[in-house]
């Protein structure tokens, strides 16, 4: 597997630990978004993208975060996570890698790119190329 293509959407508040969004491609076929470039103790890592996991109420059945008490559909106490673990998890990743080589993989192509990109922004007349789908368009018509 290759990482053949980076996008960087760079955020603004350069104090936030979010530094960046970012999608791949692997091998020129298969894209992943919504990744993101965290700013942590030790350097900047790469967060894969995740939905927020959710609980059933028992009475109405609307979907509450993991750690709400009180349903918001109907009222009701729900039941707390009897996980056993001190820090419930609130996310799951939608993908990511199966082993830490691909990760180091992906990660160093992510930051290489996050480095290249930041060097573009100091450019006059930068344009962040992230959402820019008619590379896309073109290549793929019927898309």
């Amino acid at each position: 597997m290759e990482v053949t293509e980076v996008r960087i959407k760079l955020m603004d508040d350069n104090d936030d630990r979010l530094q960046a969004f970012c999608s791949i491609t692997l091998d020129g076929e298969f894209v992943v978004r919504d990744l993101k470039v965290i700013e942590g103790l030790k350097g900047p890592f790469i967060a894969m993208p995740s939905r927020k996991l959710m609980i059933k109420c028992p009475s109405c059945s609307w979907k509450n975060e993991v750690r709400a008490r009180h349903c918001n559909g109907c009222g009701q106490r729900v039941a707390a996570d009897n996980s056993g673990q001190t820090r419930s998890r609130l996310f799951a990743d939608i993908a990511h890698p199966i082993n830490a080589a691909c990760r180091e993989k992906i990660q160093a192509a992510v930051i290489t790119a996050l480095d290249a990109e930041r060097e573009r922004s100091r450019q006059p007349g930068y344009i962040c190329t992230y959402d820019d789908l008619e590379d896309v368009y073109a290549q793929n018509p019927s898309t």
